[in-house]
């Protein structure tokens, strides 16, 4: 039996952060464009996870990413920063534990 093109699989709806989950994050972003460590995010809704991506300047590779995997929220926790690299430095069950990470003087920015 022959698919008919005319009859689309449904699309899997994606992960999205909630409002309160926004909220915190562009508090975060406002914060550390003040400081002068970041300008400009980005944002994607794929079908496992929900990216947040800042950078120093439009143009190059981000400098973190705020990732929410729901998939992983009972096993490490649905949140992560990942560098650069693609390594994750920062993994947890709530995003206010996660971005606890950027508090001032947990990390120095290095040029």
């Amino acid at each position: 039996m022959a698919l008919d093109p005319s009859h689309s699989v449904p699309r899997q709806a994606g992960v999205f952060f909630e409002r309160r989950e926004l909220e915190r994050l562009l508090r975060l972003y406002g914060r550390m464009v003040a400081a002068g460590e970041w300008r400009d995010y980005g944002m994607d809704s794929l079908r496992d996870c929900a990216v947040f991506s800042v950078f120093r300047r439009t143009s190059e590779a981000p400098l973190y990413r705020i990732e929410k995997r729901p998939a992983l929220a009972r096993k490490q926790g649905a949140w992560a920063v990942v560098g650069e690299g693609g390594h994750i430095l920062r993994r947890g069950h709530e995003l206010d534990q996660v971005l606890r990470f950027f508090d001032k003087g947990r990390f120095s920015v290095v040029e």
